[in-house]
Formats: C-alpha cells, structure tokens, sequence
C-alpha cells in the first residue's frame, strides 16, 4: 500500500467506508462545509477524538476518508467528532479553513477534559496548528504536512500548499513557527510515504523539542501513506498506542 494510484485509491477508500459505523451529524456554522459527525462510545469516554481528514485541503476529499478511524476509535472508548471544513475550491484556505477547525473543537458536543485532535495528511497540519490554540490537550499527525515552508520547497501536494495558503502569511498556518504548543504530540509517519515525506516529520519533531514540547516521532518503517487510517493495519494499531500515551 505503500504507493496507490487513483483507482486503487479509490477502491481502497471504498473498502474503508465499509468498516465505519454512521455517525450523527450536526452543524458548527452555518456554510455548508461546517459539519461533522459525532460517534459516541458505549460508557464513559475515555476522551475526545477530533478528526481532521487530509486531502491536501481540497474540496474533492471529506470526511468520508476518516470514518473508519472515527468508528474504530469510538469502539475503543473515545468519543469521535469527524470533522468536515472548508477546503480549497469550497470557500476553503488560509484564514477560513483554520477559523473552521477552531470552530469545530469550540463546538464539541461531548467535550470534556481530555480533547485530542488527531490528522492525516492536511489534517496533520490542522492538528498540529490547533495545538498551539490553547483548545487541545494533545495532538497527533498522520503522515502529516508539519513543515508548510520546507513542503512547498519541495512541492508536496503539487502546488497544494501556495493554493491553500494563497496570499496570507504562510507564518500563520505552518505548525513550525507556532512551537512551542504547550501540550504533547505525537507524529506517526511511514517511510515509504510517496506524498508526504518523513523528513517533514523529521524536522518538526526536532524543532518542538528543541522548542521545549513533548513530540514523539514514531516513524514506521515498509509503510506508505494511507495504512496510517486503515483500521486493519498494524500501523493502525501502533497509533492507537500512541494516542494512548498522550
């Protein structure tokens, strides 16, 4: 899994849309993309999960990619709130889509003390940036954009990262210039991930901790992109691990 072309992305989505249970919606603002789902477990939570999905912002991809996760860590106690936002080419960008995760957590229905946001890809830099906001109490990063400036040198996502910052400071979305965040992180990067490099990992975990935070790089070797949200993966099982060291 380490590489998927488009239709194998698509039928291995598919695959994963059939591992997650229906959530229930509600709406954080009033645009269309300002929704999400909450999963709720059976007992008292454990915390909760704010999922951000990746995509590189782009309105193409949603929430759907996530569910699994957000079903799969409901199973495991955690209250789940899946989060859809605006994204490029629906509204979305550098202030919007960062003014609606903020929304999004301010908005958590089961909201209680421990409140983890937890990314894939796009969603990692979301996560990371909402651990600097003072509304988490710890983050983690899938195969996460950690490092915008040293990405859009090296033209991860394919011009991705100019079209969501656009004509903003990119200072103002880049996780590496707002460390220290003040709670714990942990990254989880494979280092067969043909559209994410590991070294963006590699260089924001040495700046948080060079910076003062508690950041965890747990880099998986044989492992690409996408097994990180596959509930059926091991690497799976090893974020579970790490969120649970949090």
């Amino acid at each position: 899994m380490a590489s998927l072309r488009s239709r194998e992305l698509d039928r291995f989505l598919a695959d994963l849309a059939a591992l997650a249970d229906d959530g229930t919606e509600h709406r954080y603002g009033s645009h269309p993309e300002q929704w999400a789902e909450l999963r709720l477990p059976k007992g008292e939570p454990r915390g909760v999960a704010v999922v951000l999905h990746g995509g590189f912002w782009r309105a193409p991809f949603t929430l759907a990619t996530t569910r699994a996760i957000a079903t799969d860590l409901a199973r495991r106690r955690w209250a789940t709130w899946n989060v859809e936002y605006r994204r490029i080419g629906a509204g979305g960008g550098v202030p919007e889509t960062l003014d609606d995760v903020a929304a999004a957590v301010r908005a958590v229905p089961a909201a209680g003390s421990r409140v983890v946001a937890i990314g894939h890809s796009a969603g990692g830099q979301l996560a990371l940036w909402l651990a600097s906001t003072g509304l988490l109490t710890a983050a983690a990063s899938l195969g996460g954009v950690c490092d915008l400036r040293e990405g859009a040198r090296l033209g991860v996502g394919e011009g991705a990262i100019a079209a969501f910052v656009r004509d903003a400071d990119l200072a103002l979305a880049d996780p590496m210039q707002c460390l220290p965040t003040g709670v714990p992180q942990v990254l989880v990067h494979g280092d067969l991930d043909d559209r994410v490099p590991v070294e963006l990992s590699r260089r924001y975990a040495d700046a948080a901790r060079a910076a003062g935070d508690r950041c965890e790089l747990l880099e998986l070797p044989g492992v690409g992109h996408f097994e990180p949200i596959d509930p059926r993966t091991q690497a799976w099982s090893q974020v579970v691990a790490a969120l649970d060291r949090l």
